[in-house]
C-alpha cells in the first residue's frame, strides 16, 4: 500500500510531534469561518433554475464554470500559469445519427431498446460478416487474456462486462476489487482494435436493459469523450442479453452466462457463430468544450507539494422541460470546495497559509463517467506523484434514509481511506474525534459493496494513477438524479459539519 510520501518527508504518522493547542485552535478558527449561511448562499445559486442543471457540454454547465471562476477569482485564489486562467477546457464530440440499421440472421433490431450504437465509432459504415467470435471479457491482459489462440482479424468480436475471478479475488488485480479492465469498455474496445476485430459487440447478462447512462447519452445530448483523442475507433454496439439467443446455440450460451454469473475465467472457451450480422449507419459531428475550474492556495516550506479538495458541479441538465437541479449531487461538495478554498485563502491572508500548496477543483463530466477527472489525470496541472491526496466531495448535503443505524443526523460516509495509504486512515479518524466526532461509517468502503461507489467519483481517476484519496459522501436518497434534488431540502446544519471535516483533514495534511 502506498504510504502518503510527503517527498523527502517520509515519516509515518507516530513521528510527527502532537499538534499543540494552539494549532489546534488556528485550525478550528478557520474552519468556522465556513458557516450555513454561506453554505446555503453559494449553492442556492449553483443549484438555480439558470444554471439549467449543469448538463457537460451545455450553456448550464458553461454558466456555472464561469460563477465558479468568479467565486475563485473573489476568493483570491491563484490560477495555475499554464492554463492561464481558471479553467482546464477538455474537448467533446456529438454524434447525431442519420441513419442506422443493426441486424442479425435477417431479424431487425431497433436502436435505443435492442442495441445502442456507441459514442466515438467512425462517421460511417456498412458491415456484413458471418464470422463472430466470443472473446470472453474482451481482457487481454499478461495476467489473462481472452484472445490466446483465437484470431479476430477483420472478425466481429462478443465481449462481456466485468473481469473474472479465482479464489474469490480478481485474477489481475490480485485483490478483492476489480482492475481498470472492469469499468467502462474504451480498454477492451482498444484490445479488440489492436488485434484487428471489425467490430465490437458488448453485453451484460445480468441486465436486461440497456444502460440508462447510455440510453440517456444517445438519446439527449450524446456527448463524448475522445479518450483515442478524437480519432475514430472500430463500431461498438452494446446489446441487450436476449440477442445472444440469436447469436450462439442454447449450449454455448449456458456456458457462456454460468460462466459470467459466477466470474469465472471465460478464456478456455471457444465459441464461434456463423449467423450473419449486418451494421450499417452514418451520422455527422461537431465539437465543444467542457471545463474543469483549478485554483489554489501557495504553500510555503513544502509548497511543491500538493493537497486536492474536489467536487463535481456538472449534472443531469434539462430534460422533458424539467430541470434536473442537482442540489445535494454535487451542488453540495462543489459548494464545500468554494467554502473550503475560501476558509485557506483567509488564513493565507492573515499570516497562517499552508506549508503544502492547497488545490480546489470543480470538476465537470462526472456524471457521464468522469470525464473531467480522467482528463486532468493525463493532464495534470500540478505533478501526480508530488499530490499527497486528493479530498472528494460528491453528495454531502443530505440524510440517507436507508441508515437505520447510529446517529444519522451525524455521519459522513468515509472511503478509499485505507485504500492506498497506510497513513490516511489514521489522520481521518484522529481529526474527527479531535474537532466534530461525527459517526464515521466505513459501510461503501467494504471491496464488497454492491454499490461499488468506491468507483464512481472523481476521486477514482486520482486513485488509479497512485494518488491516496478520500472520498466523503451521504448516501443514495429517493430524490438522486431526480429533478427533485433540491436545495430546500438540504441539511445545512449536517452539510456544514462535513465541509469542516474535510477543510480540517485538509488541514492537518497540507501542515503536517
Amino acid at each position: 500500500m502506498r504510504k502518503i510520501l510527503f517527498l523527502a518527508i517520509a515519516f509515518v504518522i507516530s513521528s510527527f510531534p502532537a499538534i499543540s493547542q494552539s494549532a489546534d485552535d488556528m485550525a478550528w478558527k478557520y474552519a468556522q469561518s465556513i458557516t450555513e449561511q454561506k453554505l446555503k448562499d453559494v449553492l442556492t445559486i449553483i443549484a438555480s433554475d439558470q444554471m439549467q442543471g449543469r448538463e457537460t457540454g451545455t450553456e448550464g454547465q458553461r454558466r456555472a464554470a464561469i460563477f465558479i471562476s468568479n467565486e475563485f477569482k473573489k476568493i483570491g485564489l491563484k490560477a495555475p500559469a499554464s492554463l492561464g486562467g481558471y479553467e482546464q477546457k477538455y474537448l467533446l464530440y456529438k454524434d447525431s445519427l442519420t441513419s442506422e440499421k443493426f441486424s442479425l440472421g435477417g431479424k431487425d433490431f431497433v436502436q435505443g431498446q435492442d442495441f445502442i450504437l456507441m459514442s466515438g465509432t467512425a462517421l460511417s459504415s456498412d458491415i456484413r460478416n458471418n464470422q463472430i467470435v466470443f472473446a470472453g471479457y474482451g481482457i487481454d491482459d499478461d495476467k489473462y487474456s481472452d484472445y490466446k489462440g483465437k484470431n479476430v482479424k477483420g472478425k466481429i468480436v462478443v465481449i462481456l462486462t466485468g473481469e473474472p475471478k479465482m479464489n474469490d479475488n480478481y485474477i489481475i488485480s490480485g485483490e478483492q476489487r476489480p482492475s481498470v479492465w472492469a469499468f467502462g469498455i474504451n480498454r477492451k474496445v482498444e484490445a479488440a482494435t489492436k488485434l484487428g476485430a471489425s467490430a465490437v459487440i458488448i453485453v451484460n447478462p445480468k441486465s436486461n436493459e440497456l444502460p440508462r447512462y447510455l440510453v440517456n447519452n444517445n438519446r439527449n445530448s450524446n456527448f463524448y469523450f475522445p479518450r483515442d483523442n478524437g480519432s475514430a475507433r472500430i463500431t461498438m454496439v452494446y446489446i441487450v442479453p436476449t440477442i445472444l439467443s440469436d447469436l450462439f446455440s442454447a449450449a454455448d450460451l449456458k456456458k457462456i452466462t454460468d460462466g459470467f454469473n459466477e466470474a469465472k475465467p471465460l478464456n478456455t472457451l471457444k465459441i464461434q457463430s456463423r449467423k450473419e450480422v449486418q451494421l450499417s449507419y452514418a451520422k455527422k459531428r461537431f465539437s465543444v468544450y467542457a471545463s474543469n475550474i483549478i485554483g489554489y492556495v501557495e504553500g510555503t516550506d513544502l509548497k511543491d507539494e500538493y493537497v486536492f479538495i474536489t467536487g463535481h458541479y456538472d449534472h443531469l441538465g434539462m430534460h422533458n422541460g424539467k430541470i434536473y437541479y442537482g442540489a445535494d449531487d454535487d451542488g453540495s461538495g462543489t459548494t464545500g470546495v468554494i467554502e473550503i478554498a475560501a476558509a485557506f485563502q483567509k488564513a493565507k491572508n492573515e499570516g497562517h497559509g499552508p506549508r503544502r500548496t492547497v488545490v480546489f477543483m470543480a470538476v465537470s463530466g462526472e456524471e457521464k463517467g468522469l470525464w473531467g477527472s480522467e482528463y486532468y489525470s493525463e493532464h495534470p496541472v500540478f505533478p501526480l506523484d508530488k499530490t499527497s491526496v486528493d479530498l472528494n466531495t460528491d453528495m454531502i448535503g443530505r440524510i440517507d434514509p436507508n441508515r437505520k443505524y447510529g446517529d444519522s443526523t451525524n455521519y459522513v460516509y468515509v472511503i478509499g481511506n485505507d485504500k492506498l495509504s497506510s497513513d490516511l486512515d489514521p489522520i481521518a479518524k484522529e481529526v474527527n474525534n479531535k474537532y466534530l466526532k461525527m459517526e464515521l461509517d466505513f459501510k461503501f468502503n467494504d471491496p464488497k459493496d454492491p454499490e461499488r461507489i468506491y468507483y464512481r467519483s472523481d476521486h477514482y481517476n486520482f486513485a488509479r494513477k497512485g494518488v491516496p484519496i478520500i472520498f466523503y459522501f451521504d448516501g443514495i436518497h429517493k430524490d438522486y438524479h431526480q429533478p427533485s434534488d433540491t436545495v430546500d431540502k438540504i441539511n445545512f446544519d449536517l452539510m456544514l459539519k462535513r465541509v469542516q471535516y474535510t477543510f480540517l483533514t485538509a488541514w492537518e495534511i497540507a501542515n503536517r
